[in-house]
């Protein structure tokens, strides 16, 4: 039989599936399911169980985080943004990112995918192309190392580390009632983000997972079909016209405001021209919020990274046009940790090349 990772299951499945597969004490499961959550440990005798129920939850059940490989922190302005580098059961490698965002607090950006398939080409994630997606419990497990292994008091969650979230709807959509689940990790909607490329079926699931004050926001890059093409591959699939009826629809809230993720790349997506297709896409969105992201350059740059009067100019096309908008201030770019250049883009050839030693 295998064993069924207990930090893939929100408290109420655990207590279910141990009432099916236990013969005793799945009595305890609650408390066993808090235990793993809230403290990252799992000690089934701790609660009084005899050593016979407690190795029939160790053979149903299991606990296991990933080796913590490497921490790379660049200092800034808020505090330290941090790097972890997580190695997981198969050998593969992921990568998770602690943001300060000031006053104490901490964002973590969760990855969802060992690699991506969607080849934005600005990305240090696409050029991995995709090797697998993570499983639910992996996708937590890296907010119980950051915790739990490390200290961090991670307050936020976004999902915009390597991989697309909506491509791994699955996994993703139960890592989020696992994340907002009362009697386990208890993050509220409002402190979860998720970011997509512009996957419209899994912004379709998204909607039926039925979470009014869950974060969204797009990376949107190039308001025409043209240019987005060629940064972009899915757009050929889904062209701005079927992001933009997608994103009307989905309205979880009345007070629902969209982030529209913007990487400036100087003398590619940059001129006023740019701005004015942005404010177009965005205008039947209702409420928006631009994140306008200055490019982090990776191992092979598509482009410079903008100077500053570049960020202020575009930034004030955008307000002209009537647009609310923010400079996300780059954090981690000394350690490629910041936008864009996550991943390891060797990852591939070496995982081809152990795969030919085992056969």
């Amino acid at each position: 039989m295998n064993k069924q990772p207990i930090h893939g299951l929100c408290n109420a499945e655990l207590a279910q599936r141990a009432k099916t597969l236990l013969p005793r004490g799945h009595g305890m499961a609650r408390r066993i399911h808090r235990q793993v959550m809230r403290e990252g440990r799992f000690q089934p005798e701790s609660f009084g169980l005899g050593r016979e129920a407690a190795e029939a939850w160790r053979a149903a059940f299991s606990f296991e985080l990933p080796e913590l490989v490497a921490v790379k922190s660049d200092e800034g302005d808020y505090g330290a943004t941090s790097k972890m580098v997580l190695r997981l059961q198969d050998g593969l490698e992921v990568e998770s990112v602690r943001i300060p965002m000031g006053r104490g607090r901490y964002t973590l950006c969760v990855s969802s995918q060992v690699g991506c398939k969607m080849g934005c080409t600005f990305c240090e994630t696409g050029r991995m192309g995709l090797l697998r997606h993570l499983r639910t419990d992996e996708i937590i497990a890296q907010l119980l190392v950051a915790r739990h292994r490390l200290g961090w008091p991670i307050r936020n969650l976004v999902f915009m580390g390597m991989g697309e979230a909506l491509d791994n709807s699955e996994n993703v959509l139960q890592a989020l009632r696992v994340l907002n689940d009362e009697a386990g990790l208890a993050i509220g909607q409002e402190r979860l983000t998720i970011c997509t490329v512009g996957h419209v079926e899994g912004i379709r699931l998204l909607d039926q997972l039925g979470f009014k004050r869950l974060n969204l926001s797009i990376s949107l890059n190039a308001a025409n079909d043209s240019l987005r093409n060629e940064l972009m591959p899915i757009n050929r699939r889904n062209d701005l016209a079927k992001l933009q009826q997608a994103l009307i629809v989905y309205r979880p809230r009345r007070n629902f405001a969209l982030g529209v993720n913007y990487c400036l790349l100087p003398g590619i997506n940059d001129t006023e021209a740019d701005a004015r297709a942005v404010a177009a896409f965005c205008r039947p969105l209702d409420r928006v919020l631009v994140n306008l992201i200055p490019y982090n350059p990776g191992s092979m740059p598509l482009a410079r990274a903008p100077e500053e009067a570049e960020v202020e100019r575009f930034i004030g096309w955008l307000r002209a046009e009537g647009l609310p908008v923010r400079e996300r201030v780059t954090k981690g770019r000394g350690v490629m940790a910041a936008c864009g250049q996550l991943g390891n883009p060797t990852a591939r050839a070496e995982l081809k090349a152990l795969r030919t030693v085992r056969v």
